[in-house]
């Protein structure tokens, strides 16, 4: 944990509305920057719902409906952000 981080609290949470890594491409952009945030709340979510479908919390189909549902939402913001 690195203590001069702000994003970063005292017991290494994270804040939601600070992204878990840098964008570190040599094409940095906001739109870059913006879908590589999308794209870790995705990660992120997906990695919740498989846990949840792992531990008998919900059915394989409920997982694979939610899973769907990001995946439109994070194609969707990949188009408007870069076309």
């Amino acid at each position: 944990m690195d203590p001069s981080d702000p994003a970063q609290s005292e017991n290494g949470t994270h804040s939601p509305l600070e992204s878990f890594s840098q964008y570190r491409g040599s094409d940095w952009t906001p739109e870059r920057v913006a879908f590589h945030q999308n794209l870790e709340q995705f990660a992120d979510r997906v990695g919740l719902i498989v846990g949840l479908q792992g531990n008998g919390k919900i059915s394989q189909e409920a997982a694979y409906d939610e899973i769907k549902k990001l995946w439109t939402l994070l194609r969707s913001s990949r188009t408007s952000l870069f076309d």
